[in-house]
């Protein structure tokens, strides 16, 4: 079955990015109507932002450009943490509700720098 699978879709930085993407659109559903194509619409993006790079960079044949995605990715993954603390400032989602995600985010950011640095270790060393 795994041989139908792309390389990313093995990749448990994906998986588990995915089970957030999932968790951000029901969290953003939540919002106000108004906020619906201003914050909720970029932090879901944002969230679908760090499973498109993971995706993108795995297909990319150079590991400084797979590094360079992973980067993004993790950049995405901030970014998302960041709005739906703007989103609890404005009193449009709890604190609680923040901080039952905020175990999937460090899980998220320690994988995507986990990986960030396996790709980074395959490069070849430069001795001067």
């Amino acid at each position: 079955m795994d041989e139908n699978k792309f390389s990313f879709e093995k990749l448990v930085v994906y998986i588990e990015a995915r089970k957030l993407v999932k968790e951000v659109y029901n969290l953003t559903k939540k919002l106000p109507v108004e906020e619906k194509f201003e914050l909720s619409s970029q932090i879901r993006r944002a969230a679908v932002s760090v499973t498109a790079n993971i995706a993108e960079g795995c297909g990319r044949y150079s590991l400084k450009e797979k590094i360079h995605f992973i980067g993004i990715s993790f950049g995405s993954l901030m970014e998302v943490f960041s709005e739906l603390q703007t989103a609890l400032d404005l009193g449009y989602i709890t604190e609680t509700s923040l901080e039952r995600l905020r175990p999937q985010f460090i899980q998220i950011s320690r994988m995507l720098s986990g990986l960030k640095n396996s790709y980074s270790n395959m490069l070849p060393q430069h001795k001067p």
